[in-house]
């Protein structure tokens, strides 16, 4: 073949992946979720160790639900992309955009004053987890996947920190400690696309470059479980949405109810 054709052939190619590209097309997701009834009072935690350090700057509560009660916004709830067809496949993956192919090597956590920052995070498999620890006293963080992924327990020296990896696609968030302090804990979403988010201290969230159609989307917090979900069958739980070829689908309000 001449290196006339070959370039053509190059080109030709080229076009193609970029007309199926363009024509998958994408749109941005967003919501809040809201607590249905009035806010409930946080409760402090029993710190019973390190407290010069630990109380340094105030209580520290449980914070297994955290809501606004200016807009009844519920934070960290984990929100993710999944099969519109089986919500238990964790190994699906939707087209991702171009821009979302490569994703930063690491996500941080760290625990600064005897709590973990952020309390709940999602990953894509792939990327390391860096556990920091800029406070002046030791932690550890103890993460025992279920099911496959890490297993581990370092010792994380003050103004130290720790690599965790091996983090494998999961259809239930994993939790993590600290076995020094036993009131911190917090979770992580593993998944195999980047297609997640976390709600923010008014309860919203929002996933751009998602790609157009039909998905299911999964609203999970700690205190409650599925956020989403029908009682009568467990197994189908969820939302299930359509995003729309450039334009943002704004879900409204989608309420949580603790019963």
């Amino acid at each position: 073949m001449s290196l006339t054709r070959s370039t053509a052939l190059v080109v030709c190619l080229a076009g193609l992946l970029a007309s199926s590209a363009s024509a998958q097309g994408w749109g941005t997701v967003k919501g809040q979720v809201v607590f249905a009834g009035k806010a409930p009072e946080r409760e402090k935690a029993n710190v019973d160790k390190d407290t010069a350090h630990c109380l340094s700057k105030g209580d520290i509560y449980k914070d297994e639900l955290v809501v606004n009660p200016k807009n009844n916004g519920v934070r960290w709830v984990l929100v993710w992309l999944a099969d519109p067809k089986d919500a238990r496949n964790a190994k699906f993956v939707p087209p991702i955009h171009p821009s979302l192919k490569d994703p930063p090597k690491t996500v941080e956590i760290d625990q600064p004053c005897c709590v973990f920052e952020p309390r709940v995070i999602g990953l894509q498999v792939g990327q390391k987890l860096v556990v920091k620890n800029s406070a002046p006293i030791p932690h550890n963080f103890k993460i025992d996947s279920i099911g496959g992924g890490p297993v581990q327990n370092p010792l994380i020296p003050a103004k130290g920190q720790a690599v965790v990896d091996g983090f494998l696609p999961k259809a239930l968030p994993t939790m993590y400690t600290c076995s020094i302090h036993g009131w911190m804990k917090g979770w992580i979403g593993s998944f195999p696309h980047p297609y997640f988010a976390v709600t923010n201290e008014n309860g919203e969230f929002e996933i751009k470059n998602a790609p157009a159609g039909t998905f299911r989307l999964m609203l999970w917090q700690e205190a409650v479980g599925w956020v989403v979900r029908d009682p009568k069958n467990p197994i189908n739980r969820g939302k299930i949405i359509t995003i729309k070829n450039g334009e943002t689908t704004d879900l409204g309000k989608i309420t949580l109810t603790k019963d």
